[in-house]
């Protein structure tokens, strides 16, 4: 082989690749979201979300780190470094956070949602204000055992009952129960996703997009293998999903509207 020549491993400094510089997010720093077009100022930063205020009086908040533009450039925003951590202003769904606060007592009315992994997400993210609203959440063992569950609770004034049903979509089976039980004080509501997988963000777990699995397929299954996962789907749910949830923004809009309204329904006597 010929000799290595000493001028290899050079590269043209034109062609190397510049990293993104951080800004951190201080008060009144202007931002934009190319994503959506949405540009506003900080005006406040916690631990994982920044707040932009747009010229209309709009707040979004949105996860720091990369994806956003300054003085249009690309950065990554992180937090300010003299930020002193102090008690939470907001909760993870994005409410007024009350510190010290005693949890109520739990009320007559109740919250079911499909499945285990549902609960743990409604949880984690609405936790707090179901502590303070006292709605205690259940989870639902299949949208057969629905009808069954609404006789035995009785809805009435005081004790209402609200449902969040996976893949609620027009014509299904779950669409026609679901009709049968909604009333004065029971209501039931959906998302259109095949499962609570789906209603969080792909970003947040790293991927462009949630892979499609044919019809007959098991769905959780067919998504780790497609993504090259671990096949254990409660292993995967724990760490590779829920882990990374950390507030609302993480969740698909559809399921956050849906879960804020039951907890309305169920907390208006």
């Amino acid at each position: 082989m010929p000799p290595r020549s000493p001028y290899d491993n050079l590269v043209h400094p034109r062609t190397v690749k510049k990293p993104v510089p951080q800004v951190e997010a201080e008060k009144d720093l202007v931002v934009e979201d190319p994503s959506s077009g949405f540009v506003g100022a900080v005006v406040r930063c916690e631990k994982d979300v920044v707040h932009l205020e747009d010229r209309f009086g709009k707040v979004r908040g949105y996860p720091l780190g990369p994806g956003f533009w300054v003085d249009g450039r690309p950065v990554v925003l992180v937090r300010p470094k003299h930020a002193v951590a102090s008690a939470p202003t907001r909760s993870a769904s994005g409410s007024t956070y009350v510190a010290n606060a005693r949890a109520r007592v739990a009320r007559e009315g109740r919250i079911y949602v499909e499945g285990k992994h549902d609960a743990e997400l409604v949880e984690k993210v609405w936790g707090h204000d179901l502590r303070i609203e006292g709605v205690v959440v259940e989870p639902l063992h299949g949208v057969d055992d629905l009808p069954a569950i609404v006789r035995d609770f009785r809805p009435a004034s005081g004790r209402r009952l609200g449902v969040l049903v996976d893949h609620l979509v027009k014509g299904s089976k779950e669409s026609r129960i679901a009709d049968q039980i909604t009333g004065e004080h029971a209501l039931v509501v959906g998302h259109p996703f095949i499962d609570i997988w789906q209603a969080v963000k792909p970003s947040v777990v790293g991927i462009k997009a949630w892979p499609t699995v044919p019809k007959g397929e098991d769905w959780k299954t067919g998504v780790c293998k497609r993504l090259g996962w671990e096949d254990d789907t409660g292993y995967v749910w724990a760490q590779r999903i829920l882990a990374r949830v950390r507030t609302w923004t993480d969740l698909e809009p559809t399921l956050i509207g849906r879960v804020e309204e039951l907890i309305d329904f169920v907390t208006t006597d």
